[in-house]
């Protein structure tokens, strides 16, 4: 292999470290002349060129391959901190360095803009109790990291006192020997770095945001940016983009931007919990909405997936056949999408003529062109049912990490997939009888003849595309260990039959049939389907899923797409998120733990409040957690003191003070102020979605309201109005400016709040052909528009309510039991006292915990809600002392009297 730096490349030293830890020699090339042509900027020339000819570009990739090579795979820790020193670290170690090699201004100053995010990982290291980011040892991250601090920190005598634990890593860092061979092949990199910071300057962020704020740091207004705002104020409705008649069917617009939305299809037996809800159709859904918003040609399908056999044992116990079955099922899960608000243009299903042409199709093609093997394949075989049993009605121990309950495709527990046969003392879950390895024939998609063209493939797409980290991370995962062929065929009668003779009597495997169904889906919506899925160079597909689902849609599917060869339309964007968990454990429909789809409407709360709260947990970065107390907290404190109080403010105020008609308005320096910062939030609005970081997208939109709230609060109108002439003036502004902003926040609020969207479009009265998302702050409602009558949006959450439905979702029990293999400890005794994982994974949820708790005292909430969630918080300690092998009754720092 071969690794080109050319000189000034930000990114050197951390690659450099990397490559130094590599179990063999890698000779770096450094300063040579870039071979990429047309490369903007030398950080893009930085190069990893491996033996089998693919070129790796992205420095933290490169990084995370040498890494591999050790034999070091990434966790979900590693690829968190990498993933943060890109986005977060990276922008402002450049600014950083700005103003300190090429502007010349001091050290304190420059290392002022990193002091967030050093206290970031000063609090992190502290927490983890660990001497490294990801662990005990150094890892990827550490040297990533390090990599990107060093330039800024290797000349600062010492870092702020408040940050040693920070200051002990670093300096452990830089003392590893592929640390110390970086920066020694590197004695020009300061030089070469401001060289090359003078011609690429980085952005510079103004002052931060006040905590509270959780969107990244704002940057100083410029006159420039001041005047641009004010004239789009002033272009009114014509700076928004003109409305789109709907058509029917939707289809590719040549020159225009055509968007293809796909949502994983939900299983049919299944009914959707909110962490399903939350990972597929709602993401999907968010997305398909703004891209509508910005009048691109949008279609969203998505369907219930039918065949396979778990159908047909469903409809066995509920004496249906599969086709009733899947009837109910399928109208069950209409139902509760519906009531979520999914804006699917067609909700299809598996189970028709066109799926079986087109996936018959896309079989023969492979067939003919040589993609298909035919081998035997040992199944197990339940001689009591008299059938051979799929692989999830197969469990047993998991041969890779003694799981008990692992499936026959997959475990639970380590993630690894597997094959049923591969189970140590495996039962058949219908009937609990041994199975026994029985040989059949099979057919096998042959992905090692693929391999090439998918990585290829995967080379282009993953330049432009959006792929979020984990879908990147699982793709490698599977490439790295090499493809294996994957059998396509099942033993079964419901599914799609196989057209080949002498397997008449077996269908597809589902995850060969399965995807297939998106383009299905869209021929039953329209005869014209080809025009979405045979047009790559018109279509941009997107998938939406949740982080299980990712090899079949990046490996498995593309490589039937590339192979069957017909100029379909490949994924272009894969969006996965990471699990959503409830409360303290997992959603178990059998044990009645947690909120699934065709409860939620139950609980009284509306349905644009679970959109709310589940977009703006939407993990993903990482898993997160459904709590009943954070629900009520983020309820009450941003949809009703922060969003709901500022819309129904600025309508008020125009009823109460200008009867129902919007005021003239004169403009001061501080309106345009006010307009140039709302009109940033929207550009950054704009491009989070764009990147579909919903969450931060929704996140920013809650700041454009604290923006109006306090734009109200300094201004005071209640009491100007009742004063001069001037001041009844400048009342009239202010209304007007905020009644304007409450118009733009309905249309930032579409995607993700539908129904609470057009309650305020219908309060305001703001015309259809105005509800469009514009480049900025537009006045939409100008002088003399008469609003209707303004109404709250929100409703509060109250203590006795949110607690009556936790106990009602709660199931009896919080927590998976444990394995049999692992006894529960006895009762005062820790698991495994001084286990550092324990430690640190008590550490971090007493830390979550305490924040959860000051949060509510600070929303004051009720004594009773507080007391529970303090009753936890203690729980947890008694638990952390314990496994420190400290008295629980004692905590360190307090003696009894």
């Amino acid at each position: 292999m071969r690794l080109r730096v050319p000189p000034g490349a930000p990114a050197a030293l951390k690659v450099l470290a990397a490559a130094a830890a590599a179990p063999a020699p890698v000779r770096p090339h450094l300063g040579g002349p870039a071979e990429r042509p047309q490369s903007p900027a030398p950080e893009l020339e930085l190069r990893l060129e491996l033996d089998s000819g693919t070129v790796l570009f992205s420095p933290n990739a490169i990084c995370q391959y040498f890494y591999l090579c050790r034999g070091e795979e990434p966790t979900d820790l590693t690829t968190q901190w990498l993933e943060w020193e890109a986005t977060e670290l990276q922008p402002a170690v450049a600014a950083a360095l700005y103003l300190r090699l090429v502007q010349g201004r001091a050290g304190p100053e420059a290392l002022g803009l990193l002091q967030p995010l050093l206290a970031h990982l000063e609090q992190q290291l502290a927490r983890s109790g660990t001497s490294h980011l990801a662990g005990d040892a150094a890892s990827v991250a550490d040297v990533v990291v390090w990599g990107s601090l060093f330039p800024v920190l290797q000349d600062q005598p010492s870092l702020p006192s408040e940050l040693q634990v920070l200051r002990s890593w670093f300096g452990a860092v830089s003392a590893l020997e592929p640390c110390r061979a970086a920066a020694a092949l590197l004695p020009e990199a300061p030089r070469e770095l401001r060289a090359h910071l003078a011609r690429h300057p980085p952005h510079l962020p103004g002052p931060p945001r006040e905590p509270q704020d959780e969107e990244s740091p704002e940057r100083a207004l410029t006159d420039g940016d001041i005047a641009a705002a004010v004239e789009v104020w002033a272009r009114g409705p014509a700076a928004l983009p003109p409305p789109r008649e709907p058509r029917t069917p939707v289809l590719p617009v040549e020159g225009e931007r055509n968007v293809l939305i796909t949502s994983a299809l939900p299983y049919v037996n299944n009914v959707p919990h909110l962490g399903n809800i939350i990972g597929c159709v709602l993401s999907a859904d968010t997305f398909a909405r703004y891209s509508r918003l910005r009048g691109w040609q949008t279609l969203f399908v998505c369907g219930t997936d039918e065949y396979g056999t778990a159908t047909e044992t469903r409809a066995l116990q509920e004496g249906l056949s599969p086709r009733q079955l899947c009837d109910r099922y399928h109208a069950l899960h209409a139902d509760i999408y519906a009531w979520f608000r999914i804006s699917f243009d067609h909700f299809g299903r598996t189970t028709t003529p066109l799926q079986t042409s087109i996936a018959q199709d896309i079989f023969q093609r492979l067939l003919a062109r040589g993609f298909l093997l035919q081998d035997t394949l040992e199944q197990l075989r339940c001689e009591r049912c008299g059938r051979y049993l799929a692989d999830r009605f197969v469990e047993g121990t998991c041969p890779c990490c003694g799981y008990g309950e692992a499936r026959g495709d997959q475990c639970d527990r380590c993630g690894k997939l597997i094959n049923a046969v591969e189970l140590q003392n495996p039962q058949c879950k219908l009937c609990r009888g041994t199975p026994v390895v029985t040989p059949t024939q099979h057919l096998f998609l042959d992905l090692p003849k693929l391999e090439g063209r998918l990585e290829a493939w995967l080379e282009r797409t993953w330049a432009a595309g959006e792929w979020t980290a984990n879908a990147r991370h699982i793709t490698r995962t599977w490439l790295r260990d090499g493809l294996k062929p994957r059998c396509i065929t099942r033993d079964l009668t419901w599914g799609t039959p196989v057209p080949l003779d002498g397997f008449h009597d077996k269908v597809f495997y589902v995850w060969f049939d399965a995807p297939i169904g998106y383009l299905s889906i869209t021929a039953d919506y329209t005869e014209h389907w080809e025009r979405w899925w045979k047009n790559p160079q018109q279509v941009e597909l997107y998938n939406f899923m949740a982080k299980d689902n990712v090899p079949f849609h990046s490996v498995v599917f593309p490589c039937s797409l590339l192979g069957a060869d017909d100029n379909y339309t490949l994924v272009n964007h894969l969006i996965a998120t990471e699990y959503l968990n409830y409360e303290d454990g997992k959603f178990s429909k059998s044990r009645g733990v947690g909120v699934f789809g065709d409860m939620a409407k139950d609980t009284g709360i509306p349905a644009d409040v679970w959109r709310f709260y589940l977009l703006y947990l939407r993990p993903e970065g990482q898993d997160s957690a459904f709590c009943w107390a954070d629900l009520m907290l983020k309820n009450n404190s941003e949809l009703l003191n922060n969003l709901g109080n500022f819309i129904n403010r600025a309508g008020m105020f125009v009823c109460k003070f200008f009867g129902g008609a919007v005021p003239a308005m004169a403009l001061t320096a501080e309106d345009q102020r006010l307009l140039a910062r709302v009109t940033l939030e929207m550009r950054r609005y704009h491009q989070l979605m764009e990147r579909v970081r919903l969450r931060d997208a929704l996140r920013c939109v809650l700041g454009i309201s604290r923006h109006g709230n306090q734009y109200i609060q300094v201004n005071e109108p209640w009491k100007r109005i009742k004063g001069d002439e001037r001041d009844r003036q400048r009342a009239g502004t202010v209304t007007g400016v905020a009644v304007n902003l409450a118009a733009a926040l309905a249309a930032l609020l579409q995607p993700f709040v539908p129904g609470v969207s057009a309650a305020i479009q219908a309060q305001l009265r703001i015309p259809p052909e105005r509800c469009g998302l514009g480049p900025g702050l537009t006045c939409t409602l100008p002088a003399g528009h008469r609003v209707g009558t303004v109404s709250p949006l929100f409703q509060k959450l109250e203590p006795e309510q949110v607690e009556a439905l936790r106990q009602r979702f709660g199931g009896g029990q919080a927590k998976e039991p444990p394995p049999a293999s692992a006894p529960p400890p006895a009762p005062n005794t820790p698991a495994a006292p001084g286990d550092p994982k324990l430690i640190q994974e008590l550490t971090e949820q007493v830390a979550q915990q305490g924040n959860l708790v000051r949060q509510l005292k600070a929303a004051q909430v009720e004594k009773a809600q507080v007391d529970a969630q303090v009753a936890k918080l203690l729980e947890l300690k008694r638990q952390l002392a314990l496994a420190e092998g400290r008295s629980p009754e004692v905590p360190k720092g307090k003696r009894k009297k």
